[in-house]
């Protein structure tokens, strides 16, 4: 599933695209994706001016100039990709699976495409609405934003019996990390997995809230991670995953050269990856 930085990614793409540009046309191919689309979908979007492009932990929120927003989520293998005006790209789409497509009226074109349709879309009319969404009501904190420091993660985590990286995981402590990079900043961290949450002194949660904001940051910068379905919204592969120093790499040897292979252990139904010699 895309993680924030994907998602992070794919808000930067569109927002070159969309931010400012009036939607001309809206085609819905397929109604029900991980749930039904708004029946006026096409009504409530055709005509509107997108003023500017947000994102709710994995969530796109489109702002239109009526006030409402178009919430996208992207799911397993849900995609976005721009198609400016003049620009043929029509080879970057698995036609089969293209279920929303937008055109502005400069010509550019964006498609939502999703071969196992986990994806959701959603309207919401006004900003009232958009903070008591069911999917958005209950989120924490943003990673990438001011809310999360040493101080912070400090007093989310107080007293919690938890494993930390389940906390970590936790949408409505910290909304929007996901298996990859909470495996990847608890390495950096030199933090266990497995450790309690509440056990976290203020040095470690300093270090750790640090290397969460580092790792998402440097993900967003290299275009996410492309694993199975996710590309960026020109159709280009991130490249995150050439940097992963845990994730993915059991058995391989750890560059902290503590002498101990990174593991593999199942942890509430995911993988983990860890060095079991510097992650204490």
């Amino acid at each position: 599933m895309p993680e924030l930085p994907e998602v992070e990614t794919t808000r930067r793409g569109l927002a070159r695209v969309l931010e400012g540009a009036k939607i001309a046309k809206v085609e819905v191919r397929r109604r029900d994706l991980r749930w039904p689309l708004p029946d006026d979908l096409e009504a409530r979007l055709t005509g509107r001016q997108v003023l500017r492009l947000d994102r709710r932990a994995k969530y796109i929120v489109v702002c239109l100039d009526d006030g409402g927003f178009w919430l996208v989520h992207l799911g397993m293998s849900g995609r976005m990709i721009a198609e400016p005006a003049g620009h043929n790209a029509a080879s970057r789409r698995d036609e089969a699976h293209v279920h929303v497509l937008l055109t502005t009226e400069a010509g550019d074109l964006v498609l939502y495409q999703d071969p196992r349709r986990f994806g959701s879309m959603d309207w919401v009319p006004d900003a009232a609405a958009l903070g008591a969404h069911p999917r958005l009501k209950t989120l924490g904190i943003e990673p990438l934003s001011d809310a999360l420091s040493g101080p912070t993660l400090a007093r989310l985590f107080a007293g919690k019996l938890a494993p930390l990286k389940a906390a970590l995981l936790d949408q409505t402590l910290i909304a929007g990390l996901g298996n990859i990079y909470v495996c990847e900043a608890l390495f950096r961290a030199h933090l266990s997995p497995f450790r309690e949450a509440g056990s976290l002194t203020a040095k470690d949660a300093k270090r750790l809230s640090a290397e969460v904001r580092a790792t998402l940051e440097e993900a967003v910068a290299a275009g996410g991670s492309s694993l199975r379905d996710y590309v960026q919204t020109d159709g280009e592969l991130g490249y995150f995953q050439h940097a992963w120093r845990v994730y993915g790499r059991e058995g391989e040897a750890c560059s902290c050269k503590k002498g101990g292979p990174i593991a593999r252990h199942v942890q509430g139904g995911r993988s983990t990856f860890y060095c079991p010699a510097c992650q204490v």
